[in-house]
């Protein structure tokens, strides 16, 4: 029996996991989600269970595959997930080394420190589009490494992000591979490159024997073991996250631009085939390499987006629910004067302060707790203003802003992105195009469709728009006060 035109995606959050099931039309016909524990050790550390990862991201597979009336209705497997974490692992036993380091982890600020004040953050960002923080994956694999140095693990080490773990337990260690854009996440990878840079491995003192091979978007790198699922299904895509909604928002042509609103808040503008050469202090990446053809993005990252309103809620219990933001924000006229500065892990772009930690300013007793939490909406418009200029500044101007993620279901947070940035916002009827990118590269190679244009058109939904109705002096206003936040913190 020939399987159905189905494809299982598997989408390795930060704060969960999740299994979708789409038809090559794009619609979603099962979806299960399980959270993932996070474990902060000391400050500024963040840190994932890599057996826990596998084990939740195997039980929801099981369960959309289950919904859909088993694995012979399943063509392919695509993969997205969590860009940046790194797992260790030994190649005999299949054992994690270590916990996970997560991408918000900053245990490597020293390290990345040590490397900048020798002079070499230029070479790195002219070879790799990246500037030298924590945040990117190859001072993390160096730390690993320290650890359980390669003298004592031998050839048995294996390291990878997140789609590598996952592919290599699947195929049940058949394949150690990584694809071309979570490569691009390491300082490990010249962006025009093939093959991990001999160079930048030597400067951050990571084997290349230990690394996973670099494979196209919507290759068939493997085939899951029939033992996960009940049938041998081939892997045909992957691809880190933000890429992944890039995708899913059908930002297919250069110039076209997407803003997630997830754990963090990463912008991305497609450039086309055009390799970024001076991204300023924003990033260069690899968007996709389908085909043999690789197209480039310039990237925004900010840290703290949806985890900030998580914070408000569980830890500072000033929400009951991350829905109520979006009432409280209603409830009072402007922010009362209260600007926050959401430094929870540093600051990304355009900033990258590493060691910035937050600030809760312009309180007095009038202040409320709606203020706090408009101060905290408002300041993912006024990060998102700032990465704007960023973008204009390194030669790619907006015209439209495509949002997605949890967040953007905030029709507030929408609109104040609209009237801060006094440009369009257009939000899919489907915020989750994160998983939606991968169902369409995963279609490709499986041949489900011709290539990523036809397979944007049968498998997009329809979206809603937020015009910019833009009241000037409230607008600089708050600017303003967001600069002298952020002026006073440096």
């Amino acid at each position: 029996m020939s399987p159905a035109p189905q494809i299982l995606v598997l989408d390795e959050g930060t704060s969960s996991t999740r299994a979708l099931v789409y038809g090559a039309d794009g619609k979603v016909l099962a979806s299960c989600s399980r959270p993932i524990t996070q474990h902060y050790p000391a400050p500024g550390l963040v840190e994932h269970d890599a057996d826990e990862i596998w084990r939740e991201t195997l039980a929801c597979g099981r369960d959309v595959v289950r919904q859909v009336g088993g694995p012979d209705q399943i063509a392919a497997v695509g993969i997205t997930n969590q860009r940046e974490t790194v797992v260790a692992w030994d190649r005999t036993t299949g054992a994690p080394l270590h916990r996970a380091i997560v991408w918000q982890d900053r245990r490597t600020a020293e390290a990345c420190e040590r490397l900048r004040a020798a002079g070499h953050e230029a070479e790195v960002q002219r070879r790799t589009g990246l500037l030298l923080d924590p945040y990117f994956s190859g001072t993390k694999m160096a730390w690993l490494l320290g650890q359980h140095p390669v003298a004592e693990a031998g050839e048995a080490l294996a390291l990878g992000t997140v789609e590598s773990w996952l592919v290599w337990k699947l195929t049940g260690g058949k394949s150690h591979v990584t694809d071309a854009s979570n490569a691009s996440r390491t300082m490990l990878l010249a962006l025009d490159g093939a093959g991990w840079d001999d160079a930048q491995c030597a400067l951050l003192g990571v084997p290349r024997a230990a690394l996973p091979r670099i494979v196209g978007n919507a290759d068939h790198v493997g085939t899951c073991d029939p033992e996960w699922f009940g049938a041998a299904i081939p892997i045909c895509a992957l691809i880190g996250d933000q890429q992944s909604a890039t995708i899913g928002q059908g930002c297919l042509q250069p110039g076209q631009t997407k803003l997630t609103l997830g754990t963090g808040a990463f912008v991305l503008t497609n450039l086309g085939v055009r390799r970024p050469t001076d991204p300023g202090r924003l990033l260069g990446t690899i968007l996709c390499d389908v085909g043999g053809v690789r197209q480039f993005a310039l990237e925004g990252s900010i840290f703290v987006a949806g985890s900030l309103i998580k914070w408000l809620r569980d830890d500072l219990k000033m929400l009951l629910s991350a829905g109520e933001s979006e009432a409280l924000a209603r409830s009072v006229p402007d922010n009362g004067g209260v600007f926050l500065l959401p430094a929870l892990s540093g600051l990304g772009a355009p900033y990258w302060r590493p060691n910035a930690t937050a600030v809760l300013a312009g309180m007095s007793f009038s202040s409320t707790r709606a203020h706090v939490i408009r101060a905290a909406l408002e300041a993912i418009s006024h990060q998102t203003v700032d990465l704007a200029a960023a973008f204009a500044g390194a030669g790619a101007h907006w015209s439209a802003l495509r949002i997605d993620g949890g967040m953007s279901a905030n029709d507030w947070l929408a609109q104040d992105l609209a009237d801060m940035l006094e440009l369009p916002v257009e939000r899919p009827s489907d915020v989750e195009t994160t998983a939606r990118g991968a169902a369409m590269l995963a279609a490709v190679g499986a041949g489900l469709h011709p290539d990523l244009a036809a397979a944007a058109s049968a498998m997009l939904p329809a979206t809603e728009a937020f015009t910019p109705a833009t009241d000037p002096q409230a607008r600089e206003v708050r600017l303003s006060g967001w600069n002298q936040l952020l002026a006073a913190t440096e």
